[in-house]
C-alpha cells in the first residue's frame, strides 16, 4: 500500500539517499561487532543504565517541550501490527517491549534485523499521547531496520498499521540527536495533548571500548490523518 512511494522519489533523494546508505554500512563495517554483554543497542540510557535499556517511559509525566503542528484527532487504543516508512524503506512488524527490573525500557530482540518494538504499557500509535517505538540501527548481525532513520526530513511520513484494522498516518517535525547521558526524558516520553511518535535508535560516534553509540536519533512526529487499511 504504501511500497510504491518509494519509486516515485525524486531521482537526486533517491540518489542523496543511496550515497548515505553506502557511508553508514561503511561505517558499520569500521566497528567492532564481536558479541558483548548486548548488541548495539537502540535506545538512550543514562549513565547508570546499560546500554540495552531507555529510562522507562511512563516515568516521564511531564508535559513535552516540542509543539507538534495541528493534526487529525485522536484515535482509540489498538496495538501496532507493522510499521511503514516509505523514504527510508522501512516495512517491519512490531513486537511488543516492557520494562525490565531496573525500570530500563527493554531493546527489541537483536536476532530479526527487520522488527521494531512498541512500549506496550504506554499509548499506542495514533492515541492521545506520545507512543514510543524503537529500532535497532545495527546488531552484531550486521545493518538492521533504523540504519538510515537519521535521514528523515520534516513532512516525511510514517505509516503505522493497527489491530482495529485503520493506518495511522504521521508526518514528522524533526530529527534531532542527544548525547545518550544527557538524554531529555520530559521532551521524549512526557505528555502531549495529541497523538504523537517518537521512534528512536542509536546514531553518533560508536565507541568500541564501550561497545555502544554514544548518542541517539529521536524523530518526532505528530498524527496526519487515518483511514482503513
Amino acid at each position: 500500500m504504501t511500497s510504491g512511494a518509494a519509486s516515485g522519489m525524486p531521482r537526486l533523494l533517491r540518489a542523496g539517499m543511496g550515497a548515505a546508505a553506502v557511508g553508514l554500512l561503511l561505517i558499520y563495517n569500521s566497528v567492532d561487532t564481536e558479541p558483548s554483554t548486548g548488541p548495539a543497542a537502540t535506545q538512550a540510557a543514562p549513565p547508570a543504565a546499560t546500554a540495552s535499556a531507555v529510562p522507562g517511559p511512563a516515568a516521564a509525566s511531564p508535559p513535552a517541550t516540542a509543539a507538534a503542528a495541528p493534526g487529525a484527532p485522536a484515535l482509540k487504543r489498538s496495538k501496532p501490527t507493522r510499521l511503514r516508512i516509505p523514504q527510508i524503506a522501512v516495512d517491519a512488524p512490531f513486537t511488543e517491549l516492557a520494562l525490565n527490573p531496573a525500570g530500563h525500557l527493554e531493546a527489541p530482540p537483536p536476532e530479526d534485523k527487520n522488527l521494531v518494538g512498541w512500549y506496550r504499557d504506554g499509548v499506542t500509535p495514533g492515541e492521545r499521547g506520545s507512543s514510543v517505538v524503537a529500532g535497532h540501527v545495527d546488531t552484531t548481525k550486521g545493518p538492521a531496520v533504523f540504519l538510515l532513520l537519521s535521514l528523515l526530513l520534516p513532512g516525511n511520513k510514517v505509516e503505522v498499521s493497527r489491530a482495529d484494522g485503520t493506518v495511522a498516518v504521521f508526518s514528522v517535525d524533526s530529527v534531532e540527536t542527544f548525547a545518550k547521558d544527557a538524554f531529555p526524558d520530559k521532551k521524549v516520553y512526557g505528555k502531549t495533548p495529541d497523538p504523537q511518535l517518537r521512534l528512536i535508535t542509536c546514531g553518533g560516534t560508536y565507541d568500541k571500548k564501550r561497545r555502544d553509540y554514544l548518542d541517539n536519533v529521536v524523530v518526532f512526529a505528530h498524527l496526519e490523518s487515518s483511514h482503513k487499511a
